[in-house]
Order: structure tokens, then sequence, then C-alpha cells
């Protein structure tokens, strides 16, 4: 079967990545916070099913995996950089899973655009293997750029809207402080 694919560009002024760290209202919230992302939309990517609902992935059936579509400015931060960010606030090797987040929807993985962005994350990973990085192997997918299908807008800008939620307290907001302390550099100003 022919994956449907969309055209991204990638251009001089925007460049695009895609990326899985599980939920997608925590990866939307730490690169929101990140200079030169221009944009970060929450969706689907890797699965059978047009036209996903948050529903019929949450099912487990349609092979999608939860994932931010990442706009950046790279004149102000490199492919490279969103990559420690996306490496440093998620746990990379627990396969199916981010913490209590359980299932095939939440496997790591980055949807590489272009020929540059796996060989960059080829390289950084093989990096983080060597260095040791982590108490077991990185299981993060690397899957060729797959069409991109735009979450429900209720999961937009979920955790800077519903702060007081459980699950943002809990999960959300420790991802956050991590990634502030981590990459205060980073932070938008």
């Amino acid at each position: 079967m022919q994956q449907d694919k969309q055209a991204v560009t990638q251009t001089a002024d925007q460049q695009t990545a895609v990326f899985g760290g599980g939920c997608f209202w925590c990866t939307e919230a730490v690169f929101s916070a990140m200079t030169g992302v221009l944009s970060v939309q929450s969706g689907y990517c890797g699965g059978s099913v047009q036209h996903p609902t948050y529903e019929q992935v949450c099912g487990k059936e349609t092979g999608h995996i939860e994932v931010v579509k990442i706009v950046y400015d790279p004149k102000q931060v490199e492919f490279l950089s969103l990559l420690e960010v996306f490496f440093a606030t998620h746990d990379p090797t627990t396969p199916g899973r981010q913490g209590n987040d359980v299932g095939p929807q939440y496997q790591s993985a980055v949807f590489y655009q272009d020929a540059a962005q796996l060989a960059a994350c080829e390289q950084y990973m093989g990096h983080l293997e060597q260095a040791r990085a982590y108490h077991a192997p990185i299981c993060t997918e690397l899957h060729a750029t797959a069409r991109f299908w735009p979450a429900e807008q209720y999961h937009a800008e979920y955790f800077a809207l519903h702060p007081e939620q459980g699950y943002c307290q809990f999960v959300i907001a420790p991802k956050v402080d991590k990634f502030r302390k981590q990459f205060s550099s980073k932070l938008k100003t």
C-alpha cells in the first residue's frame, strides 16, 4: 500500500520537523516555548486511516502516532537543536509508551522530511547510544515523511489553555519545567 504523502515545503525561511514524543499535548507545550519555532500543531502520522479521529487513534487500530508538526526558522534554530530538546524531554527507550500513557500511538518517532534530517537523526541517536545517555537502548523509530493529519481543534494549545487540569499539572508541567531549566538559552523571550 502506498503511503499518502503530504508535501512539506522546506525553504530558506521555514522548515518542518515532525516528532512523536508521547502525548502531543506535552510535546506541543515544550516546543511552543522554543526560540525559532514559528508554530507547533498536534496531529497524527503514519497510520492507514484517512482523517483519523482522536478516538480512532486511541483505539490502537489505525497505526497512527501522536505527533507535533513544528515549523521553524532555520536561521534562528537548527534541526539539531530541535533533536536535542526532543530527546531530552521524553523517554526514547520505552516502545509504545511514555510514562502512564501506553499504546502504539505514544511511540517515540521522527518523521524526517529529507535526507539531511535522516542523517542528523541517525548521527545524533548514535551519539546518544555511544554516550550511554539512557538506561536502555533507544527505540525511537525513524520514518520517511508521511501524511500529517491535524488533531481536533480542542487539542490545540491544550497546556496553555488548561494549566489547572490534572494531567497538565502532573505530567506536562514537569516536562516544560525541565525544558526551561535545561535549555534556558533556547527559550522565547
